[in-house]
């Protein structure tokens, strides 16, 4: 057995958080900063698995001398650096970041979107009847995941986790520009003629419920999904001999949908087709 080699410890560095020295490791960001000080900054478009895009803007904070609102995703904490997380300028930016998301695409399923538009007292119908909204009809040409984009805000999140940074499928990417920019595969053909591998490691990292399961999918539209009643269990995948680990979320004693632990040193929250949606063989009766 080969032994992990140590590694060093990471130097730490010293700045100010909303009035408070901080220490924390070089490198971190100031929203890694800000969680450890047990602040509570609103993100969407981060993901504790992959990097940084920078898209949804809704962790911005005031860094001292810097001309505009920097993103606490991406930014790098610094020493000696002042960085405010509640400012007039920082929450305003938030709330209009809320409104124009709320009033352009569906956030029903985007876990912590109404608590947050009623924390910065977001009015997202104060644009009219009349705002560009998505309105696109859920894509639902396979048996295992549907793709719901009225509830897409583009972060991108999908597109990383499908490309280079982690399956490198590359079966998704960016179409379109303005308003019309979209998720789509090749020449925008049916999931069934894409290069998708069904891995749904695209579902594990959606912020808004743009991409679910379609057994997610079928019971929200027949109002007996009920995320309070279910229950998790966390076990080890038994196709193979890789050993991800797998968390079963089971309603009624049925597994609605399958998740992996993002902390996991052997699958960082990523699986393969059997892993993720090959579960039905369990309750067949």
């Amino acid at each position: 057995m080969t032994a992990i080699p140590l590694q060093p410890p990471r130097r730490l560095i010293e700045f100010t958080l909303d009035g408070a020295g901080t220490r924390v490791p070089e490198g971190s960001t100031i929203l890694d900063a800000c969680r450890a000080a047990g602040k509570d900054i609103p993100t969407l478009c981060e993901g504790d698995t992959l990097t940084p895009k920078n898209a949804c803007r809704v962790c911005v904070v005031e860094v001292e001398g810097a001309r505009t609102l920097a993103p606490a995703c991406s930014r790098r904490a610094e020493p000696d650096m002042v960085v405010r997380t509640d400012t007039e300028r920082a929450r305003h930016s938030r709330k209009i970041v809320l409104e124009l998301l709320a009033s352009s695409t569906d956030l029903s399923t985007t876990p912590r979107a109404a608590e947050w538009i009623k924390e910065y007292e977001a009015k997202p119908d104060r644009f009219g009847p009349d705002a560009a909204r998505v309105d696109e009809q859920p894509k639902i040409d396979n048996d295992l995941y549907v793709r719901d984009y009225d509830k897409c805000i583009l972060c991108y999140k999908c597109v990383d986790a499908c490309g280079e940074q982690w399956q490198n499928t590359f079966a998704i990417a960016v179409a379109g520009r303005g308003f019309d920019t979209r998720i789509s595969v090749e020449q925008d053909a049916p999931l069934t003629d894409s290069a998708c591998v069904y891995c749904g490691n695209c579902i594990e990292v959606c912020p808004t419920g743009a991409l679910s399961f379609k057994s997610e999918f079928d019971m929200r539209a027949a109002g007996t999904w009920d995320e309070e009643a279910q229950t998790e269990t966390t076990t080890v995948c038994a196709y193979c001999g890789v050993g991800c680990n797998l968390t079963l979320h089971v309603q009624d004693n049925e597994i609605v949908k399958v998740t992996s632990p993002h902390d996991n040193p052997v699958t960082h929250g990523n699986l393969c087709i059997k892993g993720r949606f090959g579960y039905q063989h369990v309750q067949q009766r």
